[in-house]
């Protein structure tokens, strides 16, 4: 049959294929995989709704907590925010600034070893995935006897620093991998017109690795905020607590009142999970930004 006559007499649906020409059918195996994706999200998300239930009884255990919040009071949320208000901007302030710290430093050192030519890149990029196999309570028992000498114990950039050696080799290794791909043509496009390297820097190279240093910002924010060994290990006083801490030892306090635990851990939650909704499209092509030319 020609093409004309597939025209004229085209063929009638319920001869075509399933599929084709028409919607879609959900067949049963579709559907069995759809209510096991259901079940099985439902599984891992309970204990967020958990959490928000429990934070939103009055008082009392939680194993006596009814399903569903007949009666909600905001009781434990007052008393997480009076209790626990400092450690969460402490947390904030740490967070911040290990971002700030891990960006300044992670970003000229991806840059050079993306674009420039040194010798004994792969030496020291294996050398960066080494240091990010070394466990934490090394580091961190190596941090505390420095920071009695350096007099950086309970304080906040001493903090930052323990943090940020979580954040900069990841933030090297995303960075790397997203300015390798940006052409060496545009740089030097930059340095004809006039640009000094440093203006070829952040006028040409920053904005086009936007995505990749929104990624490892994220991710450092996250490493940072979710800190306990540290916080444990480099913190022995309450001027100074991070709320990962204050969380630990407020459940040795108020295990009675499950309500007021479980509303500092949904305080403790809301950052991570509203930056991980702002940067999500960033995150996306940050991660793969480096994969493909």
């Amino acid at each position: 049959m020609s093409v004309i006559e597939n025209i004229r007499n085209p063929v009638p649906a319920s001869d075509r294929a399933p599929g084709v020409g028409g919607p879609a059918r959900r067949t049963p195996r579709a559907l069995g995989h759809t209510a096991a994706g259901v079940l099985i999200l439902a599984v891992l998300l309970f204990p967020l709704y958990w959490m928000v239930n429990v934070s939103l009884q009055p008082s009392g255990s939680a194993v006596a907590t009814p399903w569903l919040p007949t009666h909600v009071s905001f009781q434990g949320y007052a008393t997480a925010l009076s209790e626990q208000g400092p450690n969460l901007l402490t947390s904030l302030i740490v967070a911040l600034g290990s971002v700030v710290f891990s960006l300044a430093v992670a970003t000229p050192a991806a840059y050079a070893l993306a674009h420039f030519k040194v010798r004994g890149v792969g030496v020291v990029l294996f050398a960066i995935l080494i240091s990010q196999m070394i466990p934490g309570i090394v580091v961190a028992n190596a941090l505390y006897s420095a920071y009695i000498k350096l007099g950086l114990l309970n304080s906040i950039p001493g903090l930052i620093l323990a943090d940020s050696t979580h954040g900069i080799p990841f933030a090297i290794l995303i960075i790397r991998a997203s300015m390798g791909v940006i052409p060496r043509s545009v740089v030097e496009a930059a340095r004809v017109d006039g640009a000094g390297p440093l203006r070829a820097f952040a006028s040409i190279v920053l904005p086009m690795s936007r995505n990749s240093l929104i990624t490892a910002g994220l991710f450092t924010f996250l490493f940072t905020w979710s800190d306990f060994l540290f916080a444990l290990t480099l913190t022995t006083t309450e001027d100074v607590r991070p709320v990962t801490l204050g969380l630990y030892q407020y459940v040795g306090a108020f295990v009675n009142d499950w309500s007021s635990v479980m509303a500092t851990a949904v305080l403790a939650s809301l950052p991570a999970l509203v930056l991980l909704l702002i940067a999500q499209k960033y995150v996306t092509a940050g991660a793969v930004g480096g994969a493909v030319k």
